[in-house]
């Protein structure tokens, strides 16, 4: 008999199905037993013999044969989508049988630390809550690549492996190539610039690599950035309404597509004015110092409590959760800012925060090969590293800009997760490549 999805028994009460799937929980009254049974749909709960279903476990996967029944109006349940309905058993193939379970899954929430979740992952992924993490997910990714291509975007692969360290900041992962020396990317800006000048708009979703000896709640050292990046731009604001578009289109799609999962963490997409307010760095520090009497005025950037504290601001006083930061200081940025004419000193490189943390970095680039080319020189970079990328702007590239959003951390900061190992399937840090590394030390 062909399968049955659970969310499908309410059309077929009075029929006989198989189901599939694994037994999320079990109430044994001896000769009665109640048995929720799972699938990628839902829930059903299934009554049966206890010489029947006395003997399963929890997670044992079955295929079972069932007739489906109408509940009696007292005994159906609201809270279950097919609480309309249960299926009475009428035979049982125990497909595989579980080990005794290290977590309580039964549990609305995982009572255990985050490394015990980790530990156990490939069980952890089963429960409600924590697919709805990756559910949310999917959707903030499929929703970023809506909205580009929306906007006659292509996408493209960028290469993890590269040859030289152009970007600069974050220390980078070595890696043997053969009989060279190669890296591990820690971002594709230079491959989507480089892109625009044959294609025009280009966007990817790649995994990037930052060997930071970092062991916060916020940081990874794999991510999933999603990059766009676009060129025949007359000013850096287009970068920063192409952004704001694609913002709000994830939300958008969260909000709609998303609503279950969003009430399980009770959970509501960030609040946004009519336009996200942009302020100036230095404006930033200033109103900073006035508020807290913290003084990072002369400070190259934003420290984790000033994120937090300019993000109070812009909710105050400006009705929103999210605010542009705008004019770091360009030599501490990568050799292809593009600066302020006005004042050179800062450049047109932009931060997008949210509930008191950087969510994406972007703004406009250089496009004029000698003033990149001399950038390169100042920067203490090798032509011969960067030969690709000067390639592209050697035959002419219009101005362009674009930004980087992290999966991540979209998805920690939508549900109000407090780590951003929450946020990732498997995800690696200093402590951990999906084992604990202190396990595998000799």
């Amino acid at each position: 008999m062909e399968r049955t999805l659970v969310k499908d028994t309410i059309n077929k009460v009075g029929q006989t199905v198989t189901l599939k799937g694994w037994v999320n929980t079990k109430r044994d009254h001896s000769k009665i037993v109640f048995v929720d049974l799972r699938d990628r749909t839902g829930l059903i709960q299934i009554v049966g013999t206890g010489e029947l279903l006395g003997s399963l476990k929890l997670e044992d996967v079955v295929s079972l044969k069932g007739l489906v029944k109408a509940r009696p109006e007292k005994m159906i349940n609201p809270e279950l989508a097919t609480g309309t309905v249960e299926i009475e058993a009428l035979d049982l193939t125990v497909l595989s049988h579980s080990a005794e379970l290290p977590i309580d899954m039964s549990k609305e929430t995982l009572e255990v630390e985050l490394p015990t979740l980790l530990d156990y992952r490939a069980l952890s992924f089963r429960h409600p809550k924590i697919q709805a993490i990756f559910k949310v997910q999917a959707v903030v990714i499929d929703a970023f690549r809506k909205a580009l291509m929306a906007k006659d975007f292509l996408e493209f692969q960028a290469p993890s492996i590269i040859n030289a360290v152009p970007e600069g900041g974050s220390e980078v992962f070595k890696v043997d190539y053969f009989d060279h020396q190669a890296y591990l990317s820690q971002s594709p800006q230079l491959y989507k610039s480089l892109l625009t000048t044959a294609f025009e708009r280009v966007f990817s979703v790649n995994q990037i690599f930052r060997a930071e000896p970092s062991a916060t709640t916020r940081h990874l050292t794999e991510v999933t950035s999603l990059d766009a990046e676009f060129n025949f731009i007359d000013s850096v604001e287009e970068v920063l309404d192409m952004e704001e578009y694609v913002v709000r289109f994830i939300f958008k799609e969260v909000e709609e597509r998303c609503a279950k999962e969003l009430a399980l963490f009770d959970a509501t997409t960030p609040l946004m004015s009519e336009k996200f307010p942009i302020i100036k760095l230095r404006d930033a520090q200033e109103i900073i110092f006035q508020r807290t009497g913290r003084d990072c005025r002369t400070e190259k950037d934003l420290a984790p409590d000033d994120e937090r504290e300019i993000c109070a601001w812009a909710k105050e006083e400006k009705g929103s959760d999210l605010v542009f930061v705008s004019h770091f200081l360009t030599k501490k940025k990568p050799f292809y800012v593009y600066p302020d004419p006005a004042n050179p000193e800062y450049a047109f490189s932009i931060d997008l925060l949210c509930r008191g943390v950087e969510w994406s970095s972007g703004g406009q680039r250089l496009h004029d090969y000698e003033s990149i080319l001399k950038n390169v020189h100042e920067w203490g970079l090798k032509e011969e590293e960067v030969a690709l990328y000067l390639q592209a702007f050697k035959f002419g590239s219009p101005p362009l800009g674009g930004f980087a959003l992290g999966a991540e951390r979209i998805t920690m900061y939508i549900l109000g997760l407090k780590n951003v190992r929450e946020a990732s399937m498997f995800p690696r840090d200093m402590e951990r490549i999906d084992v604990r590394l202190s396990t595998t030390k000799q």
